[in-house]
């Protein structure tokens, strides 16, 4: 049993870049990257920050995926973000967890 627990643990660690790398591959297929960065701020926030910000609050993802489909303006400067309403409820979601496993 221990032996195929630590197969699977393995084989999980082991997807974990790729999942990283998917979910950038989809922030650059909705053009996400062409305003924000994972570590600095370009026309919005860097990925860092609004994990930061959001960090330990229990509805994250949540919270942070109604608002990439919705859009907003005024939480980070005059700047609005468009809404990604086209974007489905599933990408949403991964998104908003990619970018909260930003945070330092």
């Amino acid at each position: 049993m221990l032996r195929k627990f630590l197969t699977l643990a393995a084989l999980v660690g082991t997807f974990a870049p790729i999942a990283a790398q998917a979910n950038l591959a989809l922030a650059q297929k909705n053009a996400c990257m062409a305003c924000h960065a994972v570590d600095k701020k370009v026309v919005g926030p860097s990925y860092q920050e609004v994990a930061n910000k959001y960090k330990g609050q229990k509805d994250a993802a949540a919270v942070l995926a109604a608002s990439i489909k919705k859009g907003g303006a005024g939480k980070w400067g005059p700047m609005a973000m468009p809404p990604q309403a086209t974007l489905s409820d599933a990408d949403a979601k991964a998104l908003a967890t990619w970018i909260l496993s930003t945070a330092k």
